[in-house]
């Protein structure tokens, strides 16, 4: 494996035009620039302590910034498995940035004490303990179409808002149901990463040398439904894995062509490793993460008064080539399609519409055990985001909604922030999960349910 990542990688240097530049995007549809401008009046003032702040930043031989956030969160419904308590932190991130002449270095690191959880060894692939790195690489551009980031890093790509088709780097799932900031949804990857620009067409390729998996649900911190004991289970039976194989040998490596025609955002997309979280077991009932490949494709760009944007791909899981084997997850077809615009003044709303579609699925039915919880061929999802800005930018209304027709279940994500002043923000919100049953994906975190309230200061 390793050695057609690297000629692949060599093969797409040599093709690639020596002095081609990096196509800049349509009007709308880049990304936010570093520090994008604020309307009049909006903008930040220079404060005495922010004076101070940049006297002292100009003595270290590095860029700092970061914060201080102490978040706490509440269940409300009880959970015999899990603690009450769904969240108690304090979490301070420092950011160290370095130019130099030929690279550069970034090192992002959270110090942090929950007082939620049991474990507090130090476990930098699922983020607990005492640190949590964030990112630790390097940057650099040797040749004008050439740009190299190796070390780690937080991956993303694809068009689904909390919807992931192609991307395929690893969630923090456990995060994202307990009340931390968005931003922890995407745990990071040890990975490196190349991108080549042409006037015909970009390529991003990413290749993980140990493979890296979702920090997913494993019952120690969100109670879900055990299969193996046709139950809700939590801390009393956490999830066990199969041991995992040394770098090298367990890699992945992933890819993304993509171009602008027009307006319009287009991608193709390929992805060589294995399922993200647990979708197998062994003979010893542990989880396994079973050999993934994805192929896929998306479309972005203006309809109307607002941003469309669709995305499919072909989960081709090749431990069960033929669907016969019902430890180890189906091949499947997924795809989704959404549109977003601003619907009154500081009102913007978005909905998607998602499908999940089993291959494969007669003999993934005729090989099922006697007893065992039989899942629908299709899935069926919708999304809608509203967000509402208040008081001049300041007052931020947001609420989120899964819903799954077909499971008919669901997942509500109400959230408020509020910017006190330049350094200072509270946050709070709370994660609604409902469902007629305890088996369907959603409804299995109903005793999950919780509130969460937080106080950031940034510098």
């Amino acid at each position: 494996m390793k050695k057609k990542a690297f000629l692949l990688i060599t093969l797409m240097i040599i093709v690639f035009p020596a002095y081609a530049q990096e196509p800049s995007l349509p009007a709308g549809l880049g990304g936010l620039p570093e520090d994008p401008a604020l309307p009049s009046g909006l903008g930040k003032t220079e404060t005495s302590s922010e004076v101070i702040y940049e006297e002292t930043s100009d003595t270290l031989p590095f860029d700092l910034t970061g914060f201080l956030d102490v978040r706490g969160g509440y269940r409300i419904d009880s959970d015999n498995h899990e603690k009450a308590a769904s969240l108690g932190e304090t979490r301070l991130q420092l950011q160290l940035d370095r130019e130099f002449d030929l690279f550069s270095a970034r090192l992002t690191t959270d110090i942090l004490y929950d007082a939620a959880s049991d474990r507090h060894a130090l476990d930098l692939e699922r983020g607990e303990g005492l640190v949590d790195l964030r990112e630790a690489y390097l940057e650099a551009r040797p040749l004008d179409f050439v740009d190299l980031k190796a070390g780690r890093q937080i991956l993303t790509w694809g068009t689904g808002d909390l919807l992931f088709i192609n991307d395929m780097f690893p969630k923090d799932w456990v995060s994202f149901f307990t009340g931390r900031d968005v931003e922890y949804l995407k745990a990071p990857s040890d990975a490196l990463k190349l991108s080549l620009f042409s006037d015909m067409a970009n390529l991003d390729i990413v290749y993980t040398p140990q493979f890296d998996s979702d920090r997913y649900i494993s019952g120690q911190r969100i109670s879900f439904f055990n299969g193996n004991l046709g139950r809700i289970s939590g801390q009393d039976f956490p999830v066990e894995t199969s041991p995992r194989s040394d770098a090298f040998n367990e890699d992945e490596i992933a890819l993304r062509l993509y171009r602008t025609f027009g307006a319009f955002e287009t991608a193709l997309y390929g992805y060589h490793g294995y399922w993200k979280s647990p979708a197998g077991q062994d003979l010893q009932g542990r989880s396994t993460f079973p050999s993934l490949s994805v192929w896929g494709g998306s479309l972005r760009g203006p309809i109307y008064q607002g941003i469309a944007n669709a995305e499919i791909a072909y989960y081709d899981s090749r431990n069960d080539d033929n669907g016969a084997d019902y430890m180890i997850r189906n091949s499947e077809f997924r795809g989704l399609v959404g549109y977003e615009q601003e619907l009154l003044p500081e009102l913007t709303g978005g909905v998607q519409y998602y499908l999940e579609r089993i291959l494969d699925y007669n003999a993934y039915r005729a090989n099922l055990p006697a007893g065992a919880i039989q899942r629908d061929k299709n899935r069926h999802m919708l999304t809608l985001r509203l967000t509402k800005l208040m008081m001049n930018q300041n007052l931020e209304l947001s609420l989120f909604n899964f819903y799954s027709p077909s499971d008919q279940d669901g997942y509500l994500r109400p959230k408020i922030n509020y910017q006190v002043s330049d350094n200072w923000s509270l946050h709070g919100g709370a994660n609604f999960f409902y469902g007629d049953k305890r088996t369907t994906f959603w409804g299995q975190f109903e005793d999950n349910t919780n509130v969460y309230a937080g106080l950031r200061y940034s510098f």
